[in-house]
């Protein structure tokens, strides 16, 4: 059996720690797209980690965490990712990685800070770790496989080639130092000793998983509107984050995913530019960011500071639909129990019109945030572990956020640790 786990909006909806518990009920975890350029944060017995590459299920013994094909593997920060958790005390996972993934290359996190830099103003707030030199090189297939590592003789003639090209931008769109082929043959070759003792056919591994009746657990990185095809594109990530890519990703028939768990945050934040209906600013946002999750609203990767908003209806409705949630896990809840009153976004206002339908980029940038108020609760819901036990307009402001998106609640989070949360 196949459970998804994604995110609604535009990521940081608070997976990590959904991940980590439904992990704790599954055999096996694969990361099925993107790199490290997000992270997850969980916080368990044995700390506090972010994780970028590895699956959120690497801290249980009887997991196998995977890697797979879909991923924009960077393999020294994979085994550096590896070590820091051994070295926190946690028992050596076993990992996967896929002979089909493609390697993240240093020169691709070097383009990727050059392109920013060029663009200036216009750019796209990436995370610079080269995601985006990562998947066009991949779809224009001069990407590396990892199969690829053990043939050295058409691995050196492909560097060759490959830097060819490299160079020309670097000399004349970039003016930047050249990239020397037989350096970068060299790292790739010093790339396959890293990754060798990992490396498998994922596909046939997890097909033959399914047929022995094991539980798969497919984790996707950031969420529905950073989809390059469904998401605010052009401000979206390179790979798609959608359940339905999971299949693709993992290697694994579609009709095999079951559940499709969507996470999604009892308010909204944002990490990177891009539309964004129902931000607020100044000291309103500074007072949710702060109360934001344990550690405020900081990303983990990065660490700059998050944009956050109200709910939005209009958005984590689509969001929903597009991943195909069959059901819904609602997120830091309990941050909002400040509010003498909580403002939702029900609708957009685009040219005089009231909207409930998620649209096209160029008419999100024209969008107000259509705003309903509901009454607050006034009080630290952490620690309640039944759902009839929250205040009553607590479990009214879940209900109407279940109504508005269409999609049963299944779990409500009320606290970073990995047992707040309240199942209903």
């Amino acid at each position: 059996m196949v459970r998804a786990i994604v995110g609604a909006n535009w990521g940081d909806e608070g997976k990590g720690k959904i991940t980590d518990m439904l992990a704790k009920e599954s055999d096996i975890i694969v990361r099925f797209q993107g790199g490290s350029n997000a992270g997850h944060t969980i916080i368990n017995n044995y700390g506090r980690f972010a994780l970028h590459l590895l699956p959120s299920g690497v801290f249980y013994d009887h997991t196998t965490s995977v890697i797979g094909n879909g991923v924009a593997l960077n393999i020294p920060y994979l085994v550096k990712e590896i070590q820091s958790l051994v070295e926190q005390g946690v028992p050596m996972p076993k990992i996967l990685v896929s002979d089909r993934a493609q390697i993240l290359m240093p020169y691709h996190v070097l383009f990727d800070q050059y392109e920013e830099e060029r663009l200036g103003g216009k750019s796209f707030g990436s995370t610079k770790s080269g995601i985006a030199p990562f998947y066009s090189d991949k779809y224009a297939k001069i990407g590396f496989q990892v199969s690829e590592l053990f043939g050295e003789e058409e691995l050196k003639e492909k560097v060759y080639r490959v830097c060819e090209t490299k160079n020309v931008l670097l000399e004349h769109l970039y003016h930047k130092p050249l990239l020397n082929p037989e350096e970068v043959y060299e790292t790739l070759i010093s790339y396959r000793d890293m990754v060798a003792p990992y490396v498998c056919d994922v596909s046939r591994f997890l097909n033959e998983a399914l047929k022995d009746g094991k539980t798969v657990l497919l984790e996707g990185q950031l969420g529905s509107l950073k989809d390059p095809d469904h998401g605010i594109y052009p401000m979206v990530t390179s790979s798609s984050t959608l359940a339905a890519y999971g299949a693709i990703g993992a290697g694994i028939p579609p009709y095999e995913i079951k559940d499709i768990i969507t996470v999604v945050k009892a308010y909204s934040s944002a990490v990177g530019a891009g539309a964004f209906v129902s931000e607020i600013f100044g000291d309103e946002a500074e007072e949710l960011r702060k109360r934001g999750g344990d550690h405020g609203e900081y990303g983990a990767t990065t660490g700059r500071p998050r944009r956050v908003g109200w709910f939005d209806a209009v958005a984590t409705r689509y969001g929903c639909r597009i991943q195909g949630a069959t059901e819904v896990a609602l997120t830091v809840l309990d941050v909002l129990g400040y509010l003498d009153e909580i403002p939702v976004c029900v609708g957009y206002e685009i040219d005089g019109k009231v909207t409930k339908d998620f649209p096209t980029t160029t008419k999100l940038e024209k969008a107000k945030p259509v705003i309903e108020k509901l009454p607050g609760w006034k009080c630290n819901i952490r620690g309640i572990r039944k759902y009839e036990d929250l205040p009553e307009n607590c479990r009214k402001y879940v209900e109407f956020v279940e109504k508005e998106i269409g999609t049963p609640i299944t779990m409500v989070s009320n606290g970073p640790g990995r047992d707040e949360i309240i199942y209903r």
